[in-house]
């Protein structure tokens, strides 16, 4: 059974960095299309960021362009978000999702084939 594998949430101050990291596990010779969404209080899941299948191709919600960065390992099995200048806005539950495409274009998550266990960022001002 192929899952995904998330770490990295935590605590930090407004400002402070965290990286997340989500891993292919199982086994599996298909390289996905990953990113994260993000659930916070009182709103819906939010798309934050995808990479393509070979981490070539990009995408961030305006809400984090410019502070976040995804990217994936040589293997492209791992995804990273790097999270920097982090904002008590940025406090939510972090997925990371993965699907079989070699991209992924829609904004609600569905179509997506694997969910990471989420990870908690509490961001304090």
């Amino acid at each position: 059974q192929v899952t995904l594998v998330e770490s990295g949430g935590g605590l930090v101050q407004a400002g402070d960095s965290l990286r997340l990291s989500c891993s292919v596990s199982g086994r599996t010779s298909i390289r996905y299309a990953m990113g994260w969404f993000r659930q916070t209080p009182g709103k819906e899941r939010e798309l934050i960021t995808i990479t393509s299948w070979n981490g070539r191709q990009t995408w961030y919600a305006d809400s984090v362009k410019g502070r976040f960065a995804i990217s994936k390992d040589e293997a492209e099995i791992t995804a990273y978000l790097q999270m920097n200048s982090l904002k008590p806005e940025d406090t939510g539950v972090y997925y990371c999702a993965a699907t079989d495409e070699l991209y992924y274009s829609g904004d609600s998550g569905a179509g997506m084939d694997l969910w990471g266990q989420g990870t908690l960022v509490t961001v304090s001002s």
